[in-house]
């Protein structure tokens, strides 16, 4: 006799995986790969001469390519509502994660930002990072379901979002603050908040940053570089000197596969923040439009995802996630072509690094849960418990901080 479990992680309301959702996670595993195969080539010589083997950076990704990986096979086989029942505590869960970053002695710097926490022999974790998908989550419950939302809970929820952001810019971290910003500032447009709020949030945003770069010399500095680069590039404008350099060289069809010379000392952090200059570098124009191509075939498939979805609540964690993959990948290569500023932003699925690559599977992994529950006739996790129609009672609103259950 057949045992069934007691709580099947996969939701059997789903038949079969829809279209959408095989071809999400083909370009998923296809990205994965190609940004494997660029970190090899990208990270080999530094890791050569630091570590004494060329492979140290790739076999340390890999490592958390495999943590990444479970989390994206349990998010992909596990009914969103339940993931939404525990969003709000996995966000506060890293949320104070990310405070603690501030703490001396706790937080780890590295270039001046204490942004990494070292949690006893594990290696360096960085908590604005694994708190995204967490972001996409909330924010999407939170916004979605905005006009059932008693005012007192949209303010408490209103002021962690704030409070996360305060703490990013205090480690300091503007381009991650800005683009968490600019995530819930669209998820909210998407869930068809008035304009008018939406416009003075941008306007307060937008003053903050500005504050952020006052009392920040090197961001100044930064901006400044970004205007002109060869007026000082040995000093500021080094490294997008570097890096437009290395754009450069790729040429029409590139230097070819491990033939970058700006990987050798020439670019800093080349195989981080900095990882599509040597792509650009070694597979040229040709390479960097399929890579674009790539993206934008996600990004396609992601919205049509949303499109589809029945519930606003699935849409917006399917734009939520579109969001921060493809718009954290387009900032990164704005960044290193010069059209955007210097920033600390990593490439998705390309860059070295655990967080990075964990947070990047656990929202590709979203993404491609809406799409199997498209068809399925599966129940948001509500804010307000529903009750039958015709009931004139209003309904009562639960903890803010409790995970809610459904109707």
């Amino acid at each position: 006799m057949k045992i069934r479990p007691l709580f099947p992680l996969v939701d059997e309301s789903v038949n079969a995986w829809a279209t959408e959702a095989r071809l999400l996670r083909w370009l998923t595993f296809l990205w994965v790969l190609l940004g494997l195969v660029c970190l090899f080539s990208a990270s080999y010589a530094s890791a050569d001469a630091d570590f004494g083997n060329g492979l140290y950076y790739v076999i340390r990704q890999g490592i958390w390519l495999l943590a990444g990986l479970v989390c994206f096979g349990v998010l992909v086989n596990t009914p969103l509502r339940m993931v939404l029942q525990i969003a709000d505590w996995g966000m506060l869960l890293v949320l104070g994660l990310v405070m603690l970053t501030l703490v001396p002695g706790l937080g780890t710097t590295v270039n001046g930002a204490s942004r990494w926490l070292a949690l006893g022999p594990l290696p360096i974790l960085q908590p604005s990072e694994l708190i995204k998908p967490f972001l996409v989550l909330q924010s999407a419950r939170v916004f979605g379901q905005w006009e059932q939302i008693r005012p007192p809970t949209r303010w408490l929820w209103l002021g962690i979002f704030a409070l996360l952001l305060g703490s990013i810019l205090l480690q300091p971290n503007l381009s991650t603050a800005a683009l968490c910003g600019m995530l819930l500032w669209l998820v909210a447009l998407a869930a068809g908040l008035p304009i008018v709020q939406l416009g003075g949030t941008a306007i307060a945003g937008f003053f903050l940053a500005v504050l952020s770069v006052s009392f920040r010399s090197y961001q100044r500095e930064r901006i400044m570089s970004f205007l002109n680069p060869w007026a000082d590039a040995t000093q500021n404008g080094y490294q997008l000197v570097q890096s437009l350099l290395a754009v450069a060289s790729g040429g029409a069809l590139g230097q070819g596969y491990g033939m970058s010379q700006q990987k050798l000392d020439y670019l800093p952090i080349h195989f981080t923040d900095f990882i599509f200059s040597i792509y650009a570098e070694e597979f040229g124009l040709l390479g960097s439009l399929l890579l674009l191509l790539m993206l934008l075939a996600f990004a396609t498939i992601g919205l049509r995802v949303a499109l589809q979805a029945t519930q606003r609540v699935h849409q917006l964690v399917a734009i939520g996630v579109v969001v921060l993959l493809v718009g954290q990948s387009l900032l990164n290569i704005g960044v290193a072509t010069g059209a955007l500023p210097t920033t600390g932003l990593p490439f998705p699925m390309f860059s070295y690094g655990g967080s990075s690559m964990i947070a990047s599977l656990a929202a590709s992994g979203l993404l491609i849960r809406v799409a199997r529950e498209n068809a399925s006739a599966n129940t948001v996790l509500p804010f307000v418990k529903g009750r039958s129609r015709g009931s004139s009672r209003r309904p009562s609103l639960p903890s803010a901080s409790r995970g809610d259950r459904t109707s």
